[in-house]
């Protein structure tokens, strides 16, 4: 388990993470409704245990709540990841929602990237911003050490677009962080 903090003038955040957890026992409360929904997907789908409790000044904007979350689990991913003798390193899904495709592939490796394609037709989904999603992917990944790349091929729906996303991301973090023997690398270290 993982144990995590989190205190500025715009959040606060305490954050649990077993990714070996029971995701059914996962709570959950940003104080954002559909940023809870879009966590506990990636939290169920990979398979996590995530606890989260954040108060956070949502009534100023969205961008320091999400933000400091992707801060928070993407150090927590990093912990994690590093923990372990090894892991499978590399993680890849392609992921159908509906009218939906969007995929999704990591590389644990130490060296932080992030390419984000997420085009959106509306500015805001469910109270929030919608250019607040790729921030969230690309803070995530930055602060989780590994690289990343998310590309919706076509959607028609927008929560579908960003729920996809999240779908994908988990399916590729559960691929990537299932136990190896050794790391998958030639240089004997990340």
């Amino acid at each position: 388990m993982i144990a995590l903090t989190r205190e500025t003038k715009e959040t606060r955040i305490k954050l649990d993470l077993d990714i070996t957890g029971d995701s059914t026992q996962s709570t959950i409360n940003s104080g954002q409704p559909f940023f809870d929904h879009m966590l506990d997907q990636l939290a169920t789908h990979a398979g996590w245990y995530l606890q989260l409790e954040m108060d956070a000044d949502w009534q100023v904007d969205d961008h320091h709540g999400i933000e400091d979350v992707a801060i928070c689990l993407g150090q927590a991913l990093k912990k994690a990841w590093q923990a372990g003798v090894g892991n499978q390193r590399y993680g890849q899904r392609l992921l159908p929602m509906d009218e939906t495709l969007t995929t999704c592939a990591v590389d644990l490796c130490g060296r932080p990237y992030a390419v984000i394609n997420l085009p959106f037709s509306q500015a805001m989904l469910g109270g929030i911003n919608t250019e607040m999603w790729s921030h969230f992917f690309y803070t995530l990944a930055i602060n989780g050490g590994f690289c990343l790349h998310l590309n919706n091929q076509y959607f028609g729906n927008n929560h579908h677009l960003v729920e996809s996303s999240f779908k994908a991301l988990a399916y590729a973090l559960k691929e990537a962080l299932t136990p190896a023997n050794q790391q998958r690398t030639t240089k004997g270290v990340l």
